[in-house]
C-alpha cells in the first residue's frame, strides 16, 4: 500500500528497500525557494537502529501494515516458543531468534502482543515490567548492608540480572523489560 511522504505519521510502519522501519519523527520544511521536502528520522524494526532520511514532498513510500495480535505464551518446544493467538485459539511456533530480547522475559501463560507482517514477527510488545522467580544466586549475608550492593542472579527465563543482596532463591522480582533492570521484589 503506497503512502505519501506528506501523510507520514509517527509510528507508521514503511517497507523500504533497506528493510522495515517505523517513522520516529518527521517533519515538513517548505523552503524560500525550490521544493518542500520533508525529514524523516526512521527506526529500523529489525534492529533498532535510527536513520535519517528526507524526501521530497508528495514521494510515495510503501506503508507496511503490521498486524498485532495478542498471543498467550504456552511453552518450548526445542528452540521454538509455542504461542496461543487470544481471538482465534490458533497455535503459532515461532522461532527464539524472532521474539530478540522478549524472549528473556517471558514465561509460561504470559501474554505479548506479536507485530506480524506477512509471515514474519517483527516486534513484540511486552507489559513494561514482569514478575520473575529467582532460580540461582548467592545466599544474601546477614549484616551485609552495604548500600546499593549488588550480586548476580539467575531468573526462571535465563536472563542474569544484578539484584540486591537481599534477594534470594524462590523470591519473585520485578523487572524492567525495557532495560532489563532489577526494580522491586514482588
Amino acid at each position: 500500500m503506497s503512502v505519501s511522504t506528506n501523510d507520514l505519521k509517527n509510528g507508521m510502519t514503511l517497507d523500504l528497500p533497506e528493510g522495515l522501519f517505523s517513522v520516529v519523527e518527521f517533519q515538513h520544511v517548505k523552503p524560500g525557494k525550490g521544493g518542500a521536502f520533508v525529514r524523516t528520522k526512521l527506526k529500523n524494526v529489525r534492529t533498532g537502529a535510527v536513520i535519517e532520511r528526507t524526501y521530497r514532498a508528495d514521494e510515495k513510500l510503501e506503508q507496511a501494515i503490521i498486524d498485532k495480535r495478542e498471543m498467550q505464551y504456552l511453552y518450548r518446544d526445542g528452540t521454538q516458543y509455542v504461542f496461543m493467538d487470544n481471538s482465534s485459539y490458533d497455535q503459532l511456533h515461532v522461532d527464539e531468534p524472532a521474539l530478540g530480547d522478549a524472549a528473556k522475559f517471558l514465561k509460561e501463560g504470559d501474554s505479548a502482543v506479536l507485530q506480524i507482517y506477512g509471515s514474519e514477527i517483527v516486534g513484540v510488545d511486552l507489559p513494561a515490567a514482569v514478575e520473575l522467580s529467582v532460580t540461582d544466586t548467592e545466599p544474601g549475608v546477614q549484616g551485609d548492608r552495604v548500600s546499593g550492593a549488588r550480586k548476580p542472579a539467575t531468573l526462571e527465563t535465563g536472563l542474569v540480572l544484578q539484584v540486591p543482596l537481599f534477594v534470594n532463591v524462590g523470591d519473585r522480582v520485578k523487572v524492567d523489560t525495557r532495560s532489563g533492570e532489577y526494580l522491586t521484589r514482588a
